[in-house]
């Protein structure tokens, strides 16, 4: 069977532009997409036939695939598309990576099989293999952007701005950054949005790169230990479910938040505000996030990028600096 990418190479173009222009899209130049069109046709390239069903109205199943389901963050999101997906009369399976970037094309693939459309959250792979997978069925991104394929995300730089803004206006002058998985899209956008934030309400050199961590226990011990190590005063953490293995492990070290450590997350799960001290954090609209991305999914036509606002929620994690 033909694939996308042997399509692509053989037209000279990228595979994103061969999916808009097997698609009909106008941003393709006209020329092109009769090429690619042509092309397609002499090596016999046959599009997934749950897209066509999708744009058709026939079909009867969307995917979901997601990092880790014991995040809060994304069990809101899948919520939020099983709410949107019923509502459409159709039904939803979900299947779960556990943080593991190799995993995704293997599950979208098994998804793909036996549904019409897939979501595809806070995905790890590449540029080049979403968009192999778009060519064959509708994908839609949730906390990803890739020029052609449509999305929803959070405003990461207008958060990272908002929790930077809430720690300089506490006297914090050096903060620590826990950092989320190395090829997290989210986390990049956090730290170009941290950067810029800090140029503004910081002096130079005030933002420590705590590094990079996975989201969880091992994560949050490993984030703190550097983070009193490092000397700040407050770690900005990649999510929420980061903050919480940071709060644990400062627990165990007797280090008291907010007295001693303020602590801000990312997300604003259900459990942040029940931990004691409930725990600052940049509010993420996860419902609204999983129904925008299932009606992208069925509303056939150009990509679209939809760019929700997040709200920083003040709590008790948050203080004065000591001293």
């Amino acid at each position: 069977m033909t694939t996308l990418r042997e399509v692509a190479a053989a037209a000279g173009v990228s595979m994103a532009t061969v999916s808009r222009a097997l698609a009909g899209s106008t941003i393709v130049a006209a020329g092109t997409r009769e090429r690619v069109r042509r092309i397609a046709a002499e090596l016999d390239y046959q599009p997934n036939r749950a897209a066509r069903q999708l744009v058709t109205g026939r079909g009867q199943a969307i995917g979901l695939v997601v990092p880790d389901l014991q995040n809060a963050f994304y069990a809101s999101v899948a919520t939020g598309m099983q709410r949107q997906v019923r509502a459409a009369g159709l039904s939803a399976m979900i299947a779960d990576t556990d943080e593991d970037a190799s995993r995704e094309l293997e599950v979208l693939g098994q998804l793909a099989m036996v549904c019409d459309g897939a979501v595809l959250a806070s995905s790890r792979t590449s540029d080049d293999d979403i968009a192999e997978v778009a060519g064959r069925t509708r994908v839609v991104l949730v906390n990803r952007v890739l020029e052609g394929v449509a999305a929803v995300v959070g405003d990461n730089a207008d958060g990272m701005a908002q929790a930077v803004a809430h720690l300089a206006a506490l006297g914090h002058t050096r903060i620590g950054y826990a950092g989320g998985p190395a090829m997290s899209w989210s986390d990049a956008r956090r730290r170009e949005g941290l950067t810029e934030a800090a140029r503004h309400e910081l002096a130079a050199g005030a933002v420590v790169d705590l590094g990079a961590f996975r989201p969880g226990s091992a994560g949050g011990i490993a984030a703190a230990d550097r983070a009193l190590a490092a000397g700040v005063t407050a770690i900005l953490a990649f999510n929420d479910q980061l903050a919480l293995g940071i709060l644990g492990r400062l627990a165990d070290r007797s280090v008291s938040v907010p007295q001693q450590m303020s602590v801000v997350g990312f997300d604003d799960v259900p459990v942040a505000r029940l931990l004691a001290p409930p725990l600052t954090t940049v509010a993420v609209p996860a419902l609204e996030m999983g129904a925008t991305a299932v009606d992208l999914l069925l509303t056939p036509g150009e990509a679209a990028t939809r760019v929700l606002p997040v709200e920083l929620q003040v709590r008790r994690s948050t203080a004065e600096p000591p001293g």
